[in-house]
């Protein structure tokens, strides 16, 4: 194949810019929209642990399997207790309670805690499964915060995306965490930390580059299940 003299081949690289630049700036502003609006409510990461190394030696249809036993479970999890999921993100899945709007309803802040305890209950079940279907074993963290999340809509999902620093540190907590639990960030903490019923431990903090670090908590049931206090 005969290469084209570098004049031609200059032009042709320019053209293709040319081509570029316009497109993007035809597109730009139509295939994410954001609305301007901001809600305050609580956001959940649910993410598989060393899924790389897991599932390295698995064919297509084995992966298939595996990934889709975890993210249907708790996509169904988390339904059942108010929450919708906006997207998954390779091995894990984000997603919010819509009910915990400017953090007014105990009973929804409530629920966001029962949905987590119940993801982590849940392995016992989705392992079983997974040995049933010759898959290995799967390993997760869940992390949930409270604060402002940004809402953007997309011309290619009828489901609204949400993005902003809520989102970014409940990402950041998950990793801070032991496999099999859950943590939350410190402004949910401080909404539920009267809720009786549950048990809410200091693990961790993160530095986020501000004054002071953000803490973290762990989250159990206590052995004595009760209701929130008033």
């Amino acid at each position: 194949m005969s290469k084209l003299p570098n004049s031609q081949t200059e032009e042709y690289n320019n053209n293709i810019k040319s081509e570029l630049a316009r497109y993007i700036k035809n597109t730009l502003y139509n295939e994410i929209t954001f609305s301007g609006n901001y809600k305050s409510c609580c956001v959940g990461i649910v993410d598989v642990v060393d899924s790389t190394s897991t599932t390295a030696k698995l064919v297509n249809g084995k992966l298939c399997k595996y990934y889709s036993i975890f993210l249907n479970v708790m996509s169904v999890i988390i339904k059942e207790f108010g929450g919708e999921v906006i997207k998954n993100i390779g091995d894990s899945l984000l997603y919010y309670f819509p009910g915990t709007l400017d953090g007014c309803s105990n009973s929804a802040l409530k629920d966001t805690l029962e949905c987590s305890i119940a993801m982590i209950e849940s392995n016992i079940i989705i392992n079983e499964k997974m040995r049933d279907e010759d898959l290995p074993l799967v390993n997760y963290r869940v992390s949930v915060d409270y604060g402002n999340v940004m809402i953007a809509k997309s011309l290619n999902s009828v489901t609204d995306d949400i993005f902003g620093s809520t989102v970014n540190l409940c990402a950041k907590i998950n990793s801070k965490i032991v496999p099999n639990s859950i943590a939350i960030g410190g402004d949910l903490h401080q909404i539920v930390k009267n809720f009786v019923g549950y048990d809410f431990n200091l693990i961790t903090s993160y530095s986020a580059g501000l004054k002071l670090d953000y803490p973290i908590y762990s989250v159990t049931r206590s052995k004595t299940k009760k209701w929130f206090s008033s």
